[in-house]
């Protein structure tokens, strides 16, 4: 059942523990069973109430799923084997098209703006005790916010959308919670939610956003909460349009108690006007980051949504950290006013680098979603030998098993810093790779 692997431990976290590092070390795959819970008991000489314990632990952690009489076994995907380890090592001399970053040449300097926030911290050095929330990013954003039909809310101020989620996630649902999440979608959260002890229920994806249908069986089955990716959506690069969005809402409000999360992920780099559907529900959070148009480095979030989620989001962020550098929010705050970024700029060259690449795959007979965003995403029908194809041709891209749960598989290709000449290049090497290989007879 566990082959050479031997479970150790006296007490039920050490046993958890154990478990959990054989998870980690690979040594206990996806799908693999564990042993009974009093036959372990036995082996290891302890009640078997400790043994239930650790197990209990590791259901709450998404380490290890228990199916009845079936008996406990690892999830397919442990929040502690990571979807960062699914990806290509890129050789030297390889392009590499799988990383998901930003143009670098396309992020603002940030020396000015450091420069003039931390003479302000030194005029006015920001103690234990003040406000959380600097109230010049408070006011700007709130009137972008307003701009773009969110509705009026509290705000929050946290280390990048992630974290937003997840202390939104924590707020509200308790392990076992089921969550629906996009299908394709952001890996981290896909890894995030079992990491919390959560359920996922997988919402399939097209280029207005997650379908309607799906959103709609997922909460009828008993999803507490919903997290849409509004624009840009990674790795697909949907954009949720005005008629899903009302599609949405119908949805949603017919299932009024749903946590509703929202990340406009394409904030600053996007041309296409976001739709919200924030208010539709009682519960709801909706998260800007500044990662992708001023630089993964700046880990900065801004998050509305009702008075009740961000309180608690404001509680337990008081618990830990207290707050965001206020620092770093003066300096955002510099790069806002100044106007250090161009967005329609931005958008308009990533999205001139996508329609390269679309328009000559389009060519080539592939079909190629990237309605938004810096990512360009190919259904294929072997993830594996296409990959695989594409490094012996020079390129690196994504394998979508890092993006995905019950979805067919795919590739995603980082456009940010392809060049117009090569997107055909690329496009060519995609369609050699799709085909297959030729038959081979033996005399």
């Amino acid at each position: 059942m566990l082959g050479e692997y031997r479970i150790e431990g006296r007490r039920a976290a050490e046993i958890a523990a154990s478990i959990e590092r054989a998870v980690g070390s690979g040594d206990l795959e996806p799908g693999q069973s564990l042993p009974p819970m009093r036959e372990l008991a036995a082996e290891l000489g302890v009640n078997p109430n400790t043994v239930a314990a650790a197990y209990r632990t590791l259901r709450e952690r998404g380490v290890i799923e228990t199916a009845g009489r079936r008996g406990s076994r690892v999830r397919s995907a442990p929040a502690t084997t990571g979807r960062d380890l699914v990806r290509v090592d890129v050789p030297e001399g390889v392009r590499d098209v799988s990383s998901g970053n930003p143009d670098p040449a396309l992020l603002p300097p940030l020396a000015p703006a450091f420069a003039a926030a931390a003479a302000l911290a030194d005029r006015e050095p920001v103690l234990y005790g003040d406000v959380a929330v600097e109230p010049e990013l408070a006011r700007i954003a709130r009137a972008a916010l307003d701009a773009d039909g969110v509705p009026d809310g509290p705000l929050a101020v946290l280390s990048g959308s992630l974290d937003g989620v997840e202390r939104v996630l924590a707020a509200h649902l308790r392990p076992g919670d089921t969550v629906a999440v996009e299908d394709p979608g952001w890996g981290r959260t896909l890894d995030l939610v079992p990491a919390l002890g959560l359920r996922t229920a997988p919402v399939g994806v097209d280029d207005e956003g997650p379908r309607a249908d799906d959103v709609r069986r997922a909460l009828t089955d008993g999803a507490r909460a919903l997290i849409v990716t509004a624009r840009a959506q990674n790795p697909t690069g949907a954009a949720v349009s005005a008629t899903r969005a009302r599609a949405l809402r119908a949805v949603l409000r017919e299932h009024p108690e749903t946590l509703l999360i929202e990340d406009d992920h394409g904030h600053g780099i996007v041309d296409l006007p976001p739709h919200p559907l924030a208010g539709a529900t009682r519960h709801w959070a909706f998260l800007r980051s500044v990662a992708k148009a001023y630089g993964p480095d700046l880990r900065l979030a801004v998050l509305t949504g009702d008075e009740t989620t961000v309180d608690r989001v404001h509680g337990r962020q008081r618990l830990g950290p207290g707050w965001v550098s206020r620092l770093l929010q003066r300096a955002v705050v510099r790069l806002w006013s100044d106007g250090a970024l161009d967005p329609s700029a931005v958008a308009a060259s990533y999205r001139r680098r996508r329609d390269l690449l679309t328009g000559a795959l389009a060519d080539r007979g592939i079909a190629a979603h990237g309605r938004s965003g810096m990512n360009v995403w190919v259904p294929v029908p072997d993830e594996t030998g296409v990959v695989a194809g594409l490094l012996h041709a020079g390129w690196a891209v994504a394998p979508g098993a890092r993006y995905r749960l019950a979805a067919p598989p795919g590739i995603r290709i980082t456009v940010s810093t392809l060049r117009d000449e090569e997107a055909e290049r690329l496009a060519e090497a995609v369609a050699t790779a799709l085909r297959p290989a030729p038959a081979r007879s033996y005399v």
